[in-house]
């Protein structure tokens, strides 16, 4: 029989870009997903398929994805459990592969959300019509999220997650989505969910009591004891709407080193914590949002040391006073910064200062006409990032130019 894992469903470029008063750019999404896929996390909830100012986003990061560019994670996009969402999506995205499928499930939510227009049996109609809706339109993997899981009547959740699962769903999100849960309550509800369901299990939670990592890995912990896949929803440095969602990297570093974990609560492989250092960092660059100096793993605090007691115990035995090692993180190289002269590329920038940018990431082109297609194309990229390109967004525009002119570009 197999071993059940814990994955990692990353959502910064859905919840993450819904937090109030900030943005991603389309290419900052792209690069965002390139991280996300170096560092091997499983899933990338990459955006809203039925949102028109997504659609040429998504088609051309799908691109790269057929292309092998981004392999191995997976794509996957968001919507309403609605024949409607589902009608549009697939319309604006055909080549979508992986949804989630989201919908309200406590009485809160349909009483006061819905106001008389969707009760708890069309609830699950609606939900059933659009997993089904959702296969036929080429999706290969339907997740199902219950909204508002954590305030959701028990019976009625086992109820509307074993019809989705009869409809053919691959999974179930329990969405925590007020952050009210503790990880006693969110343990008790998940076992008893995955034991009546017993299909694997996303957990996705919220910041509002700052709880939650606690409840992220007891979600996971009772999925994998009742035997089931445990699929935990972060989102990088913890963005995410009001109080934010799990960060990515203290997930990671809970799973791999909090008592009774350890050795025991197998994550999936192919995660890669050396990646994380520059994923946080440029997440962070991205936004616009700093890095708490107290965030674990990658806040400038994570590995400093002051007190006498302290400082003499790291310096003997670093295992004295660090849980983990900073080089796991990718951290520990030094870091060059520019104190002379700096040409960089931007919206005005001239074909020589341009070359000059490129020659110093070695970037060659092979003729003038190359390199003016780039250059036009790094102009208008400033504009759509507001803000200067870090050298990875630069290789990367130089080395798929197609792909580039498809993200800064919508159509209605």
């Amino acid at each position: 029989m197999k071993q059940p894992k814990i994955y990692i469903i990353d959502v910064t470029n859905r919840d993450g870009v819904q937090t109030s008063r900030i943005c991603l750019s389309k290419l900052e999404k792209t690069m965002l997903n390139f991280y996300l896929n170096q560092m091997g996390i499983y899933q990338s909830e990459f955006g809203f398929p039925v949102t028109h100012h997504e659609t040429n986003y998504l088609n051309a990061n799908l691109e790269l994805a057929q292309g092998e560019v981004l392999k191995p994670i997976r794509l996957s996009g968001w919507l309403r459990a609605t024949r409607d969402d589902v009608k549009e999506s697939f319309k604006r995205v055909p080549k979508l592969k992986y949804v989630n499928l989201s919908i309200s499930t406590s009485d809160q939510m349909i009483i006061h959300k819905f106001k008389g227009k969707l009760d708890h049996g069309s609830v699950i109609k609606e939900m059933i019509e659009a997993v089904k809706l959702a296969q036929k339109s080429g999706a290969e993997s339907v997740g199902v999220n219950a909204e508002d899981a954590s305030r959701t009547r028990m019976d009625y959740l086992v109820e509307f997650s074993l019809a989705a699962k009869e409809a053919g769903a691959e999974r179930i999100r329990y969405c925590d989505t007020l952050g009210c849960d503790s990880p006693f309550t969110i343990y008790e509800r998940i076992k008893l969910l995955s034991e009546a369901v017993k299909i694997p299990i996303e957990i996705h939670c919220h910041n509002d009591l700052g709880l939650v990592i606690a409840n992220s890995i007891a979600g996971a912990k009772a999925a994998i004891d009742s035997g089931v896949d445990a699929f935990i929803n972060t989102c990088v440095n913890g963005m995410g709407e009001r109080a934010g969602n799990a960060d990515l990297v203290s997930v990671l570093l809970a799973l791999r080193y909090s008592n009774g974990f350890e050795g025991k609560y197998h994550l999936d492989e192919r995660v890669n914590l050396k990646v994380a250092w520059k994923l946080c960092k440029y997440a962070s660059y991205a936004f616009g949002v700093a890095i708490p100096i107290n965030q674990p793993g990658v806040g400038a605090n994570a590995f400093a040391h002051e007190s006498g007691i302290h400082a003499d115990g790291a310096l003997k035995d670093r295992k004295n006073y660090e849980l983990y090692d900073f080089e796991e993180l990718g951290r520990g190289d030094p870091e060059i910064i520019e104190t002379g002269r700096k040409i960089t590329a931007g919206e005005y920038s001239g074909i020589k200062g341009f070359r000059n940018v490129y020659e110093k990431i070695e970037v060659e082109f092979k003729d003038d006409a190359q390199a003016t297609e780039i250059l036009e194309l790094v102009r208008y990229a400033n504009v759509h990032n507001q803000k200067p390109l870090v050298d990875d967004e630069l290789k990367f525009i130089a080395k798929h130019p197609d792909i580039a002119r498809k993200i800064f570009t919508m159509t209605l």
